[in-house]
Parts: structure tokens; C-alpha cells; sequence
């Protein structure tokens, strides 16, 4: 039989819990009803309470899954996220866009993990400016904004990058509306309020709603439609069990 379903790509770390990473993007896919090819960026030791270290591959070794992939299969999706550096993100994005310049890449910036190991110390800003013009959407939160822009208020930051691509500015840690997201589209700001307020920490939850925006805008949804399935996605993700490694059987709704 033919598979139709849509077919995306994740190009992201690996991580044992399953939690976040290469597999929980591809748990997400699945559940959304696109098929999910994974490119692994690193190795991580860690589980959902505890990050100890990251084993980075070189660029020859992404590109060398990579290739294999795009010969074979139309992706026109493509979602980032833990990535080594800019330079190693730029080289990625080259070659998508080689491949096909229509591809549209939607990049979660892990900038710290959850358990506060952190991965990008210095930041580029020409590097930085080259990878957002050459990608949809960007999936920041309210702490990792700050660095990128190199603004101390998110909200002026998110607008300083949305000149160069959409943002979707993540509300988890901003203190004074919890949870409540927005999406920058050049001069335009939708905001996103949460369902309901809810306490259950969830590892990985910033991976599982950058992979099912992109699961949903393979589905042909406009991105501001996509960026609301997510979000509810993601909140049934958090409600889903009271430990931090969520189900996603019951979140596509």
C-alpha cells in the first residue's frame, strides 16, 4: 500500500527517556497522522530528572543521515531542534534548501536544558540572522528570547526577530500570564491562552509542541492554525498523567 500521509523530518538530539529529542518528535508525528523520519544531532545522557552530558556528531555524520532521507522522500517540513552550534544549524539548513528551496524549517532553540545544563554560550548575531531568514518559525521560551535578541524584554525581543521570521514565543516561564503564548507574524501578534492553568511538569514539552506545529502545518493547516492544534496538543501532553513523561495517546483531538 501506498503511504499518504504527509512526511516530515526531525533533525534533533537523542534521548534515552524518550521524553524529548528525536523520539518523542516522532511520537508526536505519529500520533498527528504525518509519517516522521529522524536525523540524530547528538547523543544525550540523561532522563527526565536528570541531564549528565551531550555526545555531539559532526556535521559529515548529520548530513550523511540526511542524505539517504531526501534521495528517496519529498519532505517539505522540517523541524530542529538540539543542534551543537550555528555553524553546524547553517550547514543544515544549506543543504535542505539545496535539496528543496520551498522547505520550510521550524527550529526550537534548546538553549539550557530543563535540568540546567547549558548548550549555547555565545551566540552569533550574523550567524543568527542568516538562519532566521532562511526559516519559517522559530519556537523560543520567555528565558531563551532574551539571549537571541540580545533584549532584556521578551516581548520587544520576539518582535526584534519576527522581522526576520515568525516566532512563537512560549509562555511557560513568563510569571505574569503563565502559559499564555504568542505568535509574532512580521507586524502581527496572535496570542494563545492556555485551556487551563496546570501544574504537571512535563520533560520534553517544548520538543513535543515544535514537532506537532510542524505535524499540523504538513497537514495544510495556515500557521496560525497550526500553532493552536499545538498548543492544545500540548496541553493534553501535560495533563496526559501526573510524572514528568507524558502519553500522547489521547492528545489529537
Amino acid at each position: 500500500m501506498t503511504n499518504k500521509r504527509p512526511k516530515v523530518l526531525t533533525i534533533a538530539g537523542f534521548d534515552p527517556s524518550a521524553g524529548a529529542g528525536v523520539l518523542a518528535d516522532v511520537k508526536t508525528f505519529e500520533n498527528i497522522g504525518v509519517y516522521g523520519f529522524a536525523v540524530t544531532t547528538s547523543i544525550t545522557y540523561q532522563n527526565e530528572n536528570k541531564f549528565g552530558d551531550v555526545k555531539w556528531l559532526s556535521i559529515k555524520q548529520i548530513k550523511n543521515q540526511i542524505y539517504p532521507i531526501l534521495e528517496l522522500h519529498k519532505i517539505e517540513f522540517v523541524k530542529v531542534g538540539l543542534i551543537e552550534d550555528f555553524k553546524t544549524l547553517s550547514a543544515i539548513i544549506e543543504l535542505l534548501k539545496a535539496h528543496n528551496p520551498t522547505i520550510k524549517i521550524i527550529w526550537d532553540p534548546i538553549l539550557r536544558a530543563s535540568a540546567g545544563f547549558n548548550f549555547h554560550k555565545k551566540i552569533s548575531k550574523k550567524e543568527l540572522k542568516y538562519i532566521l531568514k532562511n526559516i519559517l518559525l522559530i519556537t523560543p521560551n520567555w528565558n531563551e528570547i532574551k539571549p537571541l535578541s540580545n533584549e532584556k524584554d521578551a516581548i520587544i525581543g520576539a518582535e526584534k526577530l519576527a522581522q526576520y521570521c515568525a516566532v512563537y514565543l512560549k509562555g511557560g516561564h513568563n510569571i505574569e500570564t503563565p502559559a499564555t503564548d504568542i505568535l509574532f507574524i512580521e507586524d502581527n501578534i496572535d496570542i494563545f491562552h492556555p485551556t487551563k492553568i496546570t501544574t504537571h511538569e512535563k520533560h520534553g514539552s517544548g520538543c513535543v509542541l515544535s514537532s506537532a506545529i510542524t505535524g499540523y502545518l504538513a497537514h495544510g493547516n495556515t500557521l496560525h492554525h497550526a500553532c493552536e492544534l499545538a498548543k492544545e496538543y500540548t496541553y493534553q501532553f501535560l495533563i496526559s498523567n501526573e510524572t514528568k513523561l507524558g502519553n500522547h495517546a489521547n492528545c489529537f483531538l
